[in-house]
C-alpha cells in the first residue's frame, strides 16, 4: 500500500509535530515514545527537534544522516484532530 507523501510540517509543542500530508489530511505525532530509544535521544533538545527537514520525496522528515521518521510511522501512528 502507498501512503501520502508529506507535504509540509511544524511543531506544536515540546515534543509534537503538525504533519500534512499530500491527500490533504494532518496529523498530529509525538515523538516521547521514541525517546527511549538511545539513537533520538538527540530530539530531547527543543533546539535540535525543532531543526528538521522534509525529505525532497515527501518519504519523511529528517534531522541528520542518523535519525528520521518515515512517512509511514507517521502516517499509521500519528493522531487525527
Amino acid at each position: 500500500m502507498l501512503y501520502p507523501k508529506i507535504t509540509s510540517a511544524e511543531v506544536i509543542d515540546k515534543y509534537t509535530l503538525l504533519v500534512h500530508f499530500s491527500n490533504s489530511q494532518t496529523k498530529k505525532y509525538n515523538i516521547e515514545k521514541l525517546l527511549e530509544k538511545p539513537i533520538f535521544f538527540p530530539l530531547k533538545n527543543h533546539a535540535f527537534f525543532k531543526n528538521f527537514q522534509i525529505d525532497p520525496s515527501g518519504s519523511g522528515i529528517i534531522w541528520n544522516d542518523e535519525i528520521d521518521i518515515s512517512e509511514y510511522e507517521i502516517w499509521i501512528n500519528g493522531t487525527m484532530d
